[in-house]
């Protein structure tokens, strides 16, 4: 497919739009973003990629496509997403798609903003696969596969951990030997960057304020789930660390784990690494406690009085609670905790739980405004609290989409194609 390219880009693809591209093991995702308006044109996803049959769904115009026929593996994918967008639209050429925009989950030490894609990127994004095993092989495998079929547009990356550069030596450094963690990239690097960098500045443009005045605690929950403390725009802490693996409950993950557990389960159950590996990343967390990982489920097992969907509930809401509490503790003033992603804009029983009790910190949710679930940006406290609780939809496509046209433009300013960092510089662990 050939994309005539628009000169000039202009702010923000004024007259274009990006076509994001989230490549999973198995799945594709995509979307087809207007950059200045936020809108997403079309969208979709490919699933069961290798599988006997797979399933192509295509939207676009409030109408959805499903096809289940097999998907031979990523290639063939993306080749019929490209024909949906021809044959439903919209037209990738009259779209005036200028840039391609991709998520990779790990960028490592290496990347500390966005990069635009040329050979020795993607070496760099290949070079860093141990970091990420279960993500990164597939990232790239959707960059170079999209690379050969829209060759004629740029394609840049943005990566989940770049947000969290910022994080200080003290945040970033696990305690062990440093010439084994140096020699093996051992550090705290932070993963939905994306989602965290989007919602804390949507959060000050909602406000009216400088996201430089403001401290925040941003809650992504969703199926994976991570919280951040953001000091004026800029990252100071997060949950996740090394892996997403670390931190608050997840939906199949464990989050925080005393090291020993691993341990423990080699030398006395037998447990080979991958077993472990596949134990704490998809047997554990919700569904490792209740069996279910959805929280509409964990809510009516609760309801019906389930003491183990009680107990998951439990678990979720202590280990949400503690690190809101020591990110007070890190932040020192907290002007803003936002919820966000699937269970922070839609789960209004969880929101109530994970502030109750805190009045004596300023810190409160209202019943009636925490009510249903929030398609906008909305306060859940009331007036009288000193911490504003918000609710924040994520948008990472945008996010990248956006970054995706500043890449460019930089690029074609500065006619390099190396990466760039379009956030304010700041001193960190890079």
């Amino acid at each position: 497919m050939t994309i005539t390219q628009p000169r000039p880009h202009s702010a923000l693809g004024a007259h274009g739009s990006v076509l994001v591209v989230n490549s999973g093991s198995s799945s594709i995702k995509y979307q087809l973003v207007n950059p200045v308006g936020g809108e997403a044109i079309a969208s979709g996803i490919v699933e069961r990629i290798g599988e006997d049959v797979g399933t192509i769904k295509h939207t676009f115009a409030g109408s959805t496509t499903q096809r289940d026929e097999p998907v031979a593996d990523h290639g063939a994918g993306l080749r019929t997403v490209l024909a949906l967008f021809d044959e439903i639209g919209p037209d990738l050429g009259a779209a005036h798609v200028v840039a391609v925009g991709h998520r990779v989950v790990h960028g490592g030490s290496d990347f500390t903003g966005p990069a635009l894609v040329d050979d020795d990127v993607i070496a760099r994004i290949d070079a860093l696969a141990p970091l990420a095993p279960l993500h990164n092989p597939a990232n790239l495998t959707g960059i170079q596969v999209a690379r050969e079929l829209l060759p004629d547009v740029p394609h840049v990356v943005a990566f989940d951990t770049a947000f969290f550069h910022t994080l200080p030596d003290a945040a970033a450094t696990y305690a062990i030997d440093q010439g084994v963690a140096t020699a093996y990239g051992v550090r705290r690097y932070g993963f939905h960057g994306t989602s965290h960098e989007y919602v804390s500045g949507k959060v000050a443009r909602v406000l009216g304020r400088r996201v430089e005045e403001l401290n925040q605690i941003v809650l992504h929950l969703g199926n994976g789930a991570s919280a951040s403390a953001v000091r004026g725009g800029v990252a100071v802490e997060t949950s996740m660390g090394l892996t997403p693996l670390e931190g608050l409950v997840m939906g199949t993950r464990s989050g925080d784990l005393d090291p020993a557990v691993l341990i423990h389960l080699q030398r006395n159950a037998g447990m080979s690494v991958d077993e472990i590996d596949d134990l704490l990343n998809r047997r554990s967390g919700l569904k490792g406690l209740a069996g279910e990982n959805d929280f509409r489920e964990i809510h009516r097992l609760v309801d019906e009085g389930d003491p183990s969907a009680q107990r998951a509930l439990d678990v979720y809401i202590h280990r949400l609670r503690k690190y809101v509490g020591a990110y007070m503790a890190v932040l020192g003033r907290v002007d803003v905790i936002t919820f966000t992603a699937g269970v922070g804009e839609n789960d209004e029983v969880v929101r109530a739980l994970a502030l109750a009790g805190l009045e004596p910190f300023g810190i409160a949710v209202d019943p009636q405004r925490n009510a249903g679930r929030k398609k906008e940006p909305t306060t859940i406290s009331p007036d009288w609290t000193s911490t504003r609780v918000m609710v924040v939809p994520t948008n990472e496509e945008l996010a990248i989409a956006r970054l995706a046209i500043a890449t460019i433009e930089k690029a074609g300013l500065e006619g390099t194609s190396e990466e760039t960092d379009p956030a304010p510089a700041a001193a960190g662990h890079a």
